[in-house]
């Protein structure tokens, strides 16, 4: 079965025209200003940008030899991974870092340093190569999924910082568009058993590139897959594809719903209220990650193995709660949870979740 079926790509098409005309927007928390006012006295240099990737996108996995759970680490392979995509995640964390300072002091000199290396790597087509593989889609859709959120702190900001530097900027949203196009081309068509937690952070990366290009026809790629993944929700909360992962399934699923609760928040945004139902398949999933956060054995019973939980003890991995307290009601103690947890930051969600979806930010 195709990742778009026809009647998904029908209900995809008749959302499109009810909201065509309208242009697409972020959540408020995108468009709040800085938290502080610069006083622009001390020195600030911009930090070293990292050369442009230009190359094929051919990359190790770090679960190279594993067998078909992928759930098994290869040091070795994970060190060349780390190597060979040293430039793309040094990109994606100096532009989330300076994004994330600009909107704790104002300082616009940071939007001037996201600015230049964002225009450099424009300027030079970087990420457009072949994705020889898929890993090499996967650091494609990453990149954009993190370039793009944090773009559009910077264009939605209430100051317009932007304005100053319309070149850089116009050059960047199309180079931006350009690499939307190729995650669509790279994560079309898959069969069913094989959309995953890949396919829903690429959905993510259309998503925001749609807010930041006005383009309906990428809002409407990242419905279609967000549509897909509600359906591979079963009646308890586990998406099947996830719990392949055997001892990992765990930490899957909760890294799965990270880009979900991101691209439900920006539908709801405009217009697109996807948790009406109360039961939908985001609150199943939801429900059953909270619900196994202090004992995860339903996760156990189920995949068969006993889980890997390391991921809880680092906070991030936990920031779509932010947003998910935005979506649904959350009771005292999974807020008292987050609230220890605070500042939540997740590069691939635009940097400082707490303050992009927390319920306050957003009303």
């Amino acid at each position: 079965m195709a990742l778009i079926t026809r009647a998904l790509l029908l209900l995809t098409l008749a959302t499109a025209t009810a909201h065509a005309a309208t242009p697409l927007r972020p959540p408020a928390g995108f468009s709040l200003p800085p938290q502080a006012t610069a006083t622009l006295k001390t020195k600030l240099t911009c930090p070293d940008a990292p050369a442009p990737f230009t190359g094929p996108l051919d990359f190790h996995s770090k679960y190279e030899g594993s067998d078909s759970a992928r759930a098994t680490l290869n040091p070795e392979a994970d060190r060349a991974f780390r190597e060979g995509t040293r430039q793309i995640t040094a990109l994606e964390k100096q532009v989330v870092q300076e994004t994330t300072r600009y909107q704790r002091d104002g300082d616009v000199r940071h939007v001037a340093c996201v600015a230049e290396v964002m225009n450099t790597w424009a300027q030079a087509d970087a990420l457009t190569g072949e994705a020889v593989n898929h890993t090499g889609k996967s650091m494609r859709k990453w990149a954009l999924a993190s370039l793009s959120s944090a773009w559009l702190q910077l264009q939605y900001a209430p100051t317009q910082p932007l304005k100053a530097m319309p070149q850089q900027a116009r050059a960047t949203e199309q180079w931006l568009g350009r690499l939307a196009d190729l995650t669509v081309k790279d994560w079309a068509d898959l069969p069913l058993k094989k959309v995953n937690n890949h396919s829903y952070w690429a959905a993510w990366a259309l998503m925001s590139s749609a807010v930041v290009t006005q383009r309906q026809d990428l809002f409407d790629h990242a419905m279609a897959i967000y549509r897909t993944a509600m359906s591979q929700v079963d009646g308890e909360g586990f998406l099947e594809n996830e719990l392949r992962r055997r001892q990992r399934a765990f930490s899957y699923h909760n890294y799965a719903i990270q880009p979900l609760v991101a691209i439900a928040l920006f539908a709801r945004a405009n217009g697109v209220d996807v948790t009406r139902r109360k039961d939908d398949g985001l609150y199943r999933l939801g429900r059953q990650i909270i619900q196994s956060l202090d004992n995860p054995q339903t996760f156990t019973t189920r995949a068969g193995e006993q889980q890997d939980i390391d991921f809880i003890g680092k906070p991030g991995n936990l920031a779509w709660l932010e947003g998910w307290c935005s979506l649904y009601t959350c009771d005292s103690a999974l807020h008292q949870r987050i609230e220890r947890l605070r500042p939540l930051q997740y590069t691939r969600l635009g940097g400082d979740v707490t303050r992009l979806f927390t319920e306050t930010a957003l009303k």
